[in-house]
C-alpha cells in the first residue's frame, strides 16, 4: 500500500479534539428506537451514529435484521441530529442500498473478512467511493487475512479506509467474548502506521462492566476511536443485551478516560523512562537464559525418556506443570490466560526440543 497518509485524511477532516467515537445500538429495531437513541447521543461525543440493519446470526432463527427498512430510519436520524451513519454492509446489494441512503461510513465484519471472495465483491462494490470503509479483523486471529481485506479496498481505489478491532473467536473460556490479542493490532500498527484503527470493546467484552477498561487500553495503544453499542434500554435489546451501554453511561466513560500524550516532554520523563527500559533489557536477557536452561532439561529429559522406550507426551505431567503455574502467577498479578499462552509455547518448544533429542 502506497501513499498511507491518504489513509488518515478522512479521520483528520473530522477536525475532532478527542478520539472518534461511533455509538449506537447493535441492530436497529424501530424507527423510534433508532432517533430515539441519536438524539440521546447527538450532545455526546459520538459523532456517528452506528446501528446494525442486516445482522448476521451464527444459527438461523435468531433476529437477522430489519434489513433495508432501517436505512430510512438512519436517515432520519441524520437529519435530525447532524449525526453522521454507520452500518455494516456485507454484500455488494447492501453497499448499494447503503449508499443510496446516504450512509456515511460503511464497515466490513469480522465474518465477511475471513473471506477473501466476499471482500473481493464488497471491495469491488465500493470501487471508487469516499466513504470511509472500515473492516474489521477476522474471527480468526490471522493478521495477513486483515490486511489482505484491507489491500483488497485499497486496490479498488478505496482510499479512505480504516480498520476495527474487535477481538478474536476461541473456544477457552476467558473473561472476554472475543480475546483481544493485542499482538495482533500493534503489529498492524507497526506496518501501517497512518491506517486508523477503531476499537469496539463491545464485541471483545461481551459484557458492559469491562467495557470502560478496554477503551482506556485502547487509547493507551494510540487507537483512533472506539465504536461502541449503545441503547437507551439495553436489558431488553433484541441482540447482544450484555454488551450494550445506555448513553448515560457512554458520557461517563467518556469523561473518565484519559487521553496520554504521545510523547513526554521533559528530561526527567526521559530519564525515568530509559532507566526503567534498562531494567526490561535486563530482566528479558534474565528470562532467555532461563528459557535455555530448561529447554537443556527438556533435552535430558527426552534422552531418558529415548533410553526407556517411553512417548514424550504426559498430559498428567503437563496439565499439573499449567496449573500449578496458573495459581502462582495469580499470586503475583499476573492473568490466567497470560500464563497460559506462556506456558503453552514453552510446552511446544520443550515438546521439539525431546523429539530432536529422541530421533
Amino acid at each position: 500500500m502506497e501513499n498511507k497518509k491518504e489513509l488518515r485524511n478522512w479521520l483528520d477532516a473530522y477536525k475532532l479534539d478527542h478520539p472518534l467515537v461511533i455509538a449506537g445500538p447493535c441492530s436497529a429495531e424501530t424507527e423510534d428506537q433508532v432517533v430515539k437513541i441519536a438524539h440521546q447521543l447527538k450532545d455526546t461525543d459520538a459523532t456517528v451514529l452506528r446501528a446494525g440493519i442486516w445482522k448476521p446470526r451464527t444459527r438461523p432463527g435468531n433476529f437477522e435484521g430489519v434489513g433495508a427498512l432501517g436505512l430510512k430510519w438512519l436517515q432520519r436520524a441524520k437529519e435530525e441530529t447532524g449525526m453522521l451513519t454507520a452500518t455494516e454492509v456485507a454484500s455488494p446489494h447492501h453497499v448499494e442500498l447503503a449508499l443510496e441512503a446516504g450512509v456515511d461510513i460503511l464497515w466490513i465484519g469480522a465474518r465477511s473478512t475471513v473471506s477473501p471472495f466476499i471482500i473481493q465483491d464488497i471491495a469491488e462494490a465500493c470501487k471508487g467511493i469516499d466513504n470511509p470503509v472500515l473492516v474489521k479483523n477476522p474471527i480468526n486471529p490471522d493478521l495477513s487475512l486483515w490486511l489482505g481485506a484491507v489491500e483488497r479496498f485499497y486496490t479498488c481505489d478505496v482510499k479512505n479506509l480504516g480498520v476495527i478491532h474487535r477481538g478474536f473467536s476461541t473456544y477457552e473460556k476467558t473473561k472476554y467474548r472475543n480475546i483481544p490479542e493485542w499482538q495482533i493490532p500493534i503489529d498492524l500498527q507497526a506496518k501501517f502506521p497512518d491506517l486508523p484503527i477503531i476499537l469496539d470493546p463491545s464485541h471483545i467484552a461481551g459484557r458492559r462492566d469491562i467495557i470502560q477498561d478496554l477503551c482506556q487500553t485502547g487509547l493507551d495503544l494510540n487507537f483512533d476511536g472506539m465504536i461502541i453499542e449503545t441503547h437507551y434500554d439495553p436489558d431488553n435489546a433484541w441482540s447482544d443485551a450484555k454488551q450494550q451501554i445506555t448513553p448515560d453511561t457512554l458520557v461517563q466513560i467518556m469523561k473518565d478516560l484519559r487521553v496520554r500524550k504521545e510523547k513526554g516532554g521533559t528530561a526527567a520523563y526521559e530519564h525515568a523512562l530509559n532507566e526503567l527500559r534498562s531494567k526490561i533489557d535486563i530482566t528479558d536477557e534474565l528470562i532467555i537464559q532461563q528459557l535455555a536452561k530448561r529447554m537443556g532439561i527438556a533435552d535430558e529429559i527426552g534422552k531418558v525418556k529415548a533410553d526407556n522406550n517411553v512417548q514424550i507426551l504426559q498430559n498428567d505431567r503437563w496439565n499439573a506443570i499449567k496449573n500449578k503455574a496458573i495459581s502462582e502467577g495469580g499470586n503475583v498479578g499476573l492473568s490466567s490466560e497470560f500464563i497460559d499462552k506462556v506456558y503453552s509455547a514453552i510446552h511446544d518448544e520443550s515438546i521439539n526440543h525431546q523429539h530432536n533429542v529422541g530421533k
